[in-house]
C-alpha cells in the first residue's frame, strides 16, 4: 500500500529509501506552504519573497540595509536581488537611496506603504500558518523544528 506522499505524488513504484521519501517530503510540504501563502498575499500584490523582504526592512528600522544585507537574511535565495527591489520599489513599499559618498552603496528602506501592507497581510499568513502546523502538539513541533535543524546542518 502506497504512503500518503507516494499517493499525492501519484508514484507508481515505492521510494528507494526513506531519505528520498523525507526529502520530497519537505520539498513537497514546502511548495505546498509557498504555494498557500502566495495565495494569502495575491489580495496585496506582492509575492512571498518581497514579504520577507518587508519584514526584514522593517526589523531594519530607519537604517535599512543595503541590497547584500537582505539577501542574506531571505529565506528563498534569488539570483537577483536588485531586481527583486527593484520590483518592491515601484510598489511604492520600499524607498532605495545611493550614498553620495560611496555611490556603489544603496541603502534599502520600508515605506509607510509597505508598513501598512505587512500589517494588514500579517494576521492573515499568521492565522494560515496556525491552521497548517495547528495538528501538531507543542511538542511535535519543537521535534520538528529540531529535526529541520538537523537537515540544514548536514548533521
Amino acid at each position: 500500500m502506497p504512503g500518503r506522499l507516494q499517493a499525492e505524488i501519484k508514484q507508481t513504484k515505492p521510494f528507494p529509501h526513506p531519505t528520498a521519501e523525507a526529502l520530497l517530503g519537505i520539498l513537497r510540504t514546502a511548495a505546498v506552504l509557498e504555494h498557500h501563502l502566495g495565495e494569502g498575499l495575491k489580495p496585496y500584490g506582492i509575492t512571498t519573497t518581497q514579504y520577507n523582504v518587508l519584514r526584514i526592512l522593517r526589523g531594519a528600522g530607519q537604517n535599512g540595509m543595503c541590497g547584500r544585507e537582505v539577501a542574506e537574511r531571505l529565506v528563498s535565495r534569488v539570483p537577483d536581488v536588485s531586481r527583486l527591489l527593484d520590483r518592491t520599489e515601484e510598489l511604492g513599499l520600499i524607498h532605495r537611496e545611493r550614498d553620495p559618498e560611496d555611490r556603489r552603496h544603496v541603502t534599502a528602506r520600508i515605506t509607510e506603504k509597505g508598513l501598512a501592507v505587512l500589517e494588514q497581510a500579517t494576521p492573515e499568513l499568521d492565522a494560515l500558518v496556525r491552521r497548517r502546523f495547528g495538528r501538531l502538539d507543542p511538542e511535535g513541533l519543537q521535534r520538528l523544528i529540531a529535526a529541520l535543524e538537523d537537515v540544514r546542518s548536514g548533521a
